[in-house]
């Protein structure tokens, strides 16, 4: 299909992107983008000026979908006074939804899943000339995206999907059914990525997977995501790989060697532990429990040396009781995140944990939530307050959002976000930061020149 996509000379139609969700669905965004520029589309930040509008959609969370929903909503008045233009709702609640979005709103014309990005020059096509609505959400696709144009949003650092989709079926996730089954991309695919990565001069590349720690296991070829890691490791010009994310059942020991011996491996990992109840994990069906979880943090920390180490947490899972809670603010307390992604638990339909009983109520969740971002911060803070007077290697990315002049941005190979002032051509660059101040999220340092 990619090598069909025509190349126009001028770019006059315009096409507004808008994004929600996780890293897969920015990347996916970028290569909607690149696939649409061929297709004779420029993209346009001003929804009121475009012949196209995509909302690429994400459905972890009640509270997500009902925003997407009021957009939607909103939209219609743009085609009521412009009909030609086109809506289409993708992403992951594109596949949820897929019934019940043109019911809901009837002026959408076209809804596709995240397994029919690499087709959108047909789906394009087909909508424009077919003088009526449709849905492409077959998830049988073949995960390939050699040749697919992508346009990057940053020109430092890179997001590549090593694979797709999810067969561990959480009792309260939804990725399974709309993303599919597991299907993980070619060794030599992401190589040839990586490679042109570092050709166009990008410095870091951020390896995306529901769980990477069963990245091979559909291949012909024997590979795991550890050999994967050492091989993007000899690649010259990338200097630091990133991933996410790791599931505790599949965590594979050879990791934590490849992570402390590969130069540009960042010692980070993120491995989402949702509950610090026993109980309440085997109800989600995580498939560990928290003894495990904490062998797997011990085998870390005794074998790399200052390695970050950040998490996922839900709080008010259905039966969660006030024990079950107080049992993960005790792990917390033990093992020490240096963060935590923590969010409310939320109903998803067609779940078997939206059918549970004991569902808690929300005024618990939101005090529960509360008492745990209070700790987490409090950990958060501590950590960080002992790399004061520590030099760091930061990969500058940006400038500061604050509006101060040559404040720039960066991360560590930690992932800690190191705010300094610097000239701005450093962007892109890594420089040794002097850590002078920290607050819970943020380091902030001088210039080591």
């Amino acid at each position: 299909m990619a090598e069909k996509l025509k190349s126009y000379k001028t770019n006059s139609l315009k096409v507004y992107v808008k994004t929600f969700g996780c890293q897969m669905n920015v990347n996916d965004s970028e290569y909607i983008v690149g696939q649409l520029e061929q297709l004779g589309y420029s993209r346009t930040r001003d929804i009121f000026k475009s012949d196209l509008i995509l909302l690429n959609t994400c459905c972890v969370r009640e509270n997500v979908e009902q925003k997407i929903y009021s957009l939607i909503s909103k939209i219609k008045k743009i085609k009521e006074n412009t009909p030609s233009i086109i809506l289409g709702i993708c992403g992951c609640m594109a596949q949820k939804e897929k019934e019940n979005i043109f019911k809901k709103a009837p002026y959408v014309d076209l809804i596709f899943n995240p397994s029919q990005i690499n087709n959108l020059e047909e789906i394009i096509n087909i909508t424009k000339y077919g003088n009526k609505k449709y849905i492409f959400c077959e998830n049988s696709t073949k995960f390939i995206l050699k040749h697919i144009p992508v346009i990057r949003e940053s020109k430092i650092s890179a997001w590549i999907q090593i694979m797709r989709g999810c067969n561990n079926y959480c009792s309260y996730c939804v990725v399974p059914y709309t993303r599919g089954p597991e299907q993980s991309r070619g060794v030599s695919e992401i190589l040839a990525e990586a490679e042109n990565l570092a050709q166009e001069n990008y410095k870091e590349i951020f390896l995306l997977g529901q769980n990477v720690n069963s990245y091979g296991k559909n291949l012909p070829e024997s590979v795991t995501f550890s050999k994967l890691l050492t091989l993007l490791n000899n690649i010259n010009g990338i200097e630091r790989i990133r991933f996410m994310t790791s599931h505790p059942k599949d965590f594979n020991f050879d990791l934590i060697k490849v992570v402390k011996n590969g130069d540009k491996v960042c010692e980070h990992i993120h491995l989402p532990i949702q509950s610090g109840s026993n109980k309440i994990l085997k109800i989600m069906n995580r498939e560990y429990n928290v003894n495990q979880y904490k062998s797997i943090i011990k085998e870390i920390r005794s074998n790399i040396n200052n390695i970050s180490i950040t998490t996922d947490v839900m709080v008010g899972f259905p039966g969660e009781t006030e024990e079950d809670f107080q049992q993960t603010l005790n792990t917390f307390e033990e093992i020490k995140f240096d963060d935590a992604y923590t969010f409310i638990y939320s109903n998803r339909e067609n779940t078997i944990a939206s059918l549970m009983p004991n569902q808690v109520p929300l005024q618990v969740k939101k005090e529960r939530l509360r008492r745990l971002i209070n700790l987490q911060k409090e950990i958060s803070t501590k950590i960080n307050k002992k790399l004061e007077g520590e030099v760091l290697e930061v990969l500058v990315d940006k400038k500061s959002l604050k509006n101060i002049p040559n404040q720039l941005s960066g991360r560590t190979k930690t992932n800690k976000t190191v705010v300094f002032i610097g000239e701005q051509e450093l962007v892109g660059k890594l420089v040794e930061v002097k850590i002078i101040k920290s607050d819970t999220w943020t380091l902030y340092g001088e210039l080591v020149k």
